[in-house]
């Protein structure tokens, strides 16, 4: 097939490529889960406290539950002995305390009526009597019923990704199941006869596959269900066949290589086959201007640079967006911080360089780039927990300069 010129493609902006992506993102399909599988996955629910938390005002400390008046004259010269009226542990609830008498209380343990202290354990002498030498304040040491969470407040937010403490909160408000949304299924290839699998033995002029890994990881970390496809060789038709079979079983494809103007580039074709409809094949940005992301079968299929930052930049920026749009979630969170380096070469076209955010000695938050800043080079991105955002039209940028970083991963 002889293969259709992309070499007049008109760059499309950054923001409007992301807006897109989403206008032709479908709605997430949610499940029910048990609790215990749900650690990991994408909340599709709000989270509403259907109790107060505590449900009841209680003893934070093993202790002794007192009415303060009757320790008004305590001191260190004058101590006062207050006999205890029994012992009360938690889930148990005992009879009313009596004036001028203690009883012997345990950590969760609800207060009992006529209380309005606990004095810690710490500053008693015997478990048989109360000898305190500082007068409690009233309200001292108890935790008030929905002091943490009250009835209907909004404790998480749909679209949360459950980590530990979620799963907590789910099992305070006892929660057996949870909804969450149903991970997408991405099938990734590798496109290119120069690839090999690590592992596998190298001949010359071949390179290791790392990108296609590399997505894997990605989409993994962002929720979904990542398939790997394997590489494709150079040739039209193998491609077309192994996507057209992947489009069956698949809520999107990512690529990675092929889009670009080659000879052996065959992707557009590919997708021109196919009936996809093409949302942009060219970005104005650096890394990965030659992305191109195209829907057929209310699926996407996502092609992206071979150069291992491009395909980085693009899978975060574009494979993210479909992915949490999908979710419901907001946007990778974005800060300014001082750059730490000059980059004086203008750029027509917006640059996402792979940065790494710090926090100085005076509380500065400063970036700079975790390695060379080039599209090939594999060794920024294993520090990288940011994207530098460097908007083109601009005469360069010097060290001091405050920049928006995309933060991708913990500072």
């Amino acid at each position: 097939m002889e293969k259709v010129s992309t070499l007049f493609r008109k760059p499309l902006a950054v923001d409007e490529a992301v807006i897109r992506v989403q206008e032709a993102t479908g709605k997430g399909r949610t499940e029910t889960v048990p609790l215990y599988r749900a650690n990991g996955r994408i909340l599709a629910m709000d989270l509403i406290a259907t109790h107060d938390v505590p449900a009841f005002n209680k003893s934070p400390y093993d202790g002794f539950a007192v009415r303060s008046a009757d320790l008004l004259r305590a001191s260190r010269d004058e101590p006062v002995t207050l006999p205890v009226q029994y012992v009360q542990g938690a889930g148990h609830v005992g009879e009313p305390l009596r004036e001028g008498q203690a009883i012997r209380i345990m950590t969760g343990a609800k207060i009992p009526a006529g209380a309005d202290a606990v004095v810690m354990l710490e500053l008693v002498q015997a478990d048989e009597r109360v000898v305190t030498f500082k007068r409690p304040a009233r309200d001292a040491n108890i935790s008030y019923r929905g002091e943490d969470m009250a009835t209907g407040t909004n404790i998480v937010d749909r679209g949360t990704r459950i980590n530990p403490g979620v799963i907590a909160l789910l099992a305070t408000f006892g929660y057996e199941q949870v909804d969450v949304y149903v991970k997408p299924h991405i099938t990734v290839f590798a496109t290119g006869d120069e690839l090999v699998e690590p592992g596998q033995k190298k001949a010359d002029g071949q390179i290791y596959n790392s990108n296609a890994y590399m997505i894997l990881a990605q989409i993994e970390a962002l929720g979904g269900a990542a398939t790997y496809g394997g590489i494709l060789p150079d040739t039209f038709a193998s491609t077309k066949q192994a996507i057209a079979e992947a489009l069956q079983t698949s809520d999107a494809i990512v690529t990675t290589g092929g889009v670009s103007v080659g000879d052996f580039d065959y992707l557009p074709d590919v997708y021109d086959a196919l009936g996809a409809t093409v949302l942009f094949n060219k970005v104005g940005m650096r890394p990965g201007s030659v992305t191109t992301v195209a829907h057929v079968e209310n699926r996407l299929l996502f092609g992206l640079s071979g150069n291992p930052s491009a395909c980085f930049v693009g899978t975060e920026l574009f494979v993210g967006t479909y992915m949490k749009t999908l979710f419901g979630q907001a946007e990778r969170p974005v800060i300014l911080a001082e750059l730490g380096v000059d980059f004086p070469k203008p750029n027509p076209f917006d640059r996402f360089v792979r940065g790494h955010v710090t926090i100085d000695a005076t509380g500065q938050t400063v970036v700079h780039p975790s390695g060379k800043d080039k599209s090939g080079i594999v060794s920024s991105l294993a520090t990288c927990n940011a994207l530098i955002h460097l908007p083109g039209g601009t005469r360069g940028f010097q060290k001091g300069d405050s920049v928006r970083c995309r933060i991708i991963d913990q500072l």
